[in-house]
């Protein structure tokens, strides 16, 4: 098991751990000092335990080696994972939006919490502040979209909480429990925006996409180091996990041998690899200078990028 994966599965147990203490803790302060905000906060952290479990059982399948089945190894479980927990995130947003809708709408009586239910409400800001900053600084460290994703729901969680503390102490200090419900509806349909952002995220790379273009620019100035290599066309990347697969296609002289043409390919692939991070492999396709083929698939050219 390499690093990234050790890093992956041990922030998922701190997340589960530290979700599992907060809505033990919540949903008991809810029943016996009778908060409904607090109930529902509870309610959020345990549906955060399961993203984290989902975040847990793709990293114990992204640590799969290849197979014949798999010949690019789980690292896709990543994406995918994000996607599951985008519906997560979105089903939580909207299940507070709705909920806090309901009491509105049929006016139903509100009752004034104890304030334990601020104290331990508190305590749920600085942990989920913790968790959050933890599932973040580690999601981009090892570069996971499903950790990034998780953190942000963390992070929504944490917003969760804060609306409810203002929400508690309007009604505890004010007598003004309404405002506590209209920001949770507020809060509901950021988060859901928010999910919203995770999935269409998680179409790029489950569509062999890349976010970030200017990759090419790199790979293309990787190629041009390599004397004898010319015309480098035709080439594709994608992300698998955090690493990139890429493909392209280069010209030599045509009157080089096989062993000499293989040499410079390898040259090309040593560059790439010496230039870039995070490479998974590269496949270069070599063709005599000159050459053109008019039914070749799209890939990208250096003039599509400069």
């Amino acid at each position: 098991m390499n690093n990234r994966n050790k890093i992956l599965i041990r922030t998922s147990w701190i997340a589960i751990i530290g979700n599992a203490f907060l809505a033990v803790l919540k949903l008991f302060t809810g029943f016996i000092s009778d908060s409904y905000a607090v109930i529902g906060d509870g309610i959020d952290s345990t549906t955060d335990i399961a993203s984290s479990v989902v975040v847990l059982l793709a990293a114990r399948m992204i640590i799969r080696p290849p197979n014949v089945k798999f010949p690019y190894g789980y690292l896709k479980a990543d994406p995918i994972a994000s996607k599951v927990l985008s519906f997560f995130i979105f089903f939580a947003g909207g299940q507070l939006a709705v909920s806090a809708l309901k009491i509105i709408i049929l006016k139903e009586p509100v009752e004034v919490p104890s304030p334990l239910a601020v104290y331990v409400t508190v305590i749920s800001i600085i942990g989920k502040l913790l968790l959050s900053l933890i599932l973040f600084r580690n999601g981009r460290r090892i570069e996971s979209n499903m950790l990034t994703a998780n953190a942000k729901n963390m992070r929504n969680d944490l917003f969760i909480s804060i609306t409810v503390l203002v929400g508690l102490i309007f009604m505890i200090s004010f007598s003004f429990p309404a405002i506590d419900k209209w920001l949770a509806v507020l809060l509901g349909l950021f988060i859901m925006f928010e999910a919203l952002k995770i999935f269409l995220k998680s179409n790029i790379e489950l569509m062999d996409g890349i976010e970030d273009t200017q990759l090419y620019c790199q790979l293309f100035e990787a190629v041009n180091q390599v004397k004898g290599a010319f015309n480098p066309h035709r080439v594709r990347a994608r992300k698998i996990g955090s690493h990139y697969m890429v493909n392209l296609d280069i010209e030599v002289e045509p009157e080089l041998t096989v062993r000499e043409a293989h040499e410079i390919a390898r040259q090309v692939e040593k560059s790439i690899r010496s230039g870039l991070h995070n490479i998974y492999d590269v496949m270069v396709h070599v063709e005599p200078k000159g050459n053109f083929e008019k039914d070749e698939k799209f890939g990208v050219r250096e003039s599509d990028v400069r």
